[in-house]
């Protein structure tokens, strides 16, 4: 794991960038912000951004953790019983700490969100929600959430998942395996290479748990409509592909086994694919994020899951912040309202 902790020098440097942030701006979903975001990224302390580019750079490992950050636990108020209760033009009480998240994340990459996720919010909050317990999703808590590269089952899944703690009273883990823990001489490569496997959308974005609103824009309404109907396709008909792409001696990976079916693989396809669970089972490593950790896991080089716990729906439950990152945002464009825009249809 790549790790820095931040000190009183770092911190106070990133306040006065922070201050001069919420001075002109009031919600992360702001789109000049969020255009701003990078040229704001580069004034924090050098130290810091040397890290973030080190862990793009050199892929020294899978997950980048950031710590140190300040949060104060009575000034960010209860943890919200569901994120469908944000407004955009509101003041956020975790406003300095989403700030922080932003620029620090827009060092890896272009921030962008899901019109199927969240109503399109770029920044997703996740806790616990009544009614969620035993879904796999991240705001269940019942069941455990299955170790998985995130939204693999999309052709514009980003380069990154990035998360940010604000609370964590009862110590729930983020599960994590990389690929540098993998035994990959050991495993069938010239199968798991192959576009033989196939991987259905995962339930937060099916068009069952549909929550976005176009708002009467006729324009949004069909874009909705056009990115729901992508996503019905991608259930009925999912495009084979490969498990593991890039150099043979440290892979990339994509693949979320509780959303893929092995019965149409041949048997050795399946057999591969199976030993490849087995040696990601055997690698995966419990992470416990504190109060101001951010932790940046690269999509290609690690998969994440979570542990099962008992919510407690009180206003103390495990807050997280959660953002998807990506380095080709212009690979999206078909599927996004416009050059600048973030948000994937």
């Amino acid at each position: 794991m790549h790790t820095k902790t931040l000190t009183e020098q770092e911190n106070a440097g990133i306040a006065a960038v922070i201050d001069e942030v919420t001075a002109r701006y009031r919600s992360v979903e702001d789109p000049e912000l969020v255009r701003a975001a990078n040229l704001y990224a580069h004034e924090l302390p050098r130290t810091l951004r040397e890290f973030m580019a080190t862990f793009r750079l050199d892929e020294p490992s899978g997950i980048c953790l950031v710590s140190g950050f300040p949060v104060d636990d009575e000034q960010i108020g209860d943890t919200p019983s569901h994120w469908e209760h944000k407004r955009a033009d509101a003041l956020s009480p975790t406003f300095r700490q989403e700030v922080f998240f932003l620029l620090c994340a827009s060092l890896l990459g272009d921030v962008f969100g899901w019109s199927t996720q969240q109503n399109g919010f770029l920044m997703h909050d996740v806790m616990p929600i009544k009614g969620h317990e035993k879904e796999q999703l991240g705001t269940g808590s019942e069941q455990l959430l299955w170790w998985h590269t995130e939204d693999a089952f999309h052709p514009f899944k980003g380069d990154y998942v990035s998360l940010m703690c604000l609370r964590n009273p009862d110590g729930v883990a983020t599960t994590v395996a990389e690929v540098d823990d993998i035994p990959w001489a050991e495993l069938d490569l010239d199968a798991l290479f192959e576009a033989r496997y196939t991987i259905r959308p995962d339930e937060s974005h099916l068009p069952k748990n549909r929550t976005a609103d176009a708002g009467g824009d006729p324009a949004r309404a069909a874009l909705l409509d056009a990115a729901y109907a992508r996503i019905t396709r991608l259930e009925e008909n999912p495009p084979r592909r490969p498990v593991l792409t890039g150099d043979r001696t440290l892979p990339y990976m994509c693949l979320d086994p509780y959303f893929m079916a092995t019965d149409h693989l041949d048997e050795r396809s399946r057999a591969a694919f199976q030993q490849l669970i087995a040696a990601i089972d055997q690698a995966l490593k419990p992470v416990v994020l504190q109060p101001g950790d951010c932790c940046f896991i690269d999509n290609l080089r690690a998969v994440h899951g979570r542990q099962p716990f008992e919510a407690r729906f009180d206003g103390r439950d495990r807050w997280l912040k959660r953002l998807n990152l990506t380095r080709n945002l212009r690979g999206s464009r078909e599927a996004r309202a416009s050059s600048a825009a973030r948000v994937i249809f």
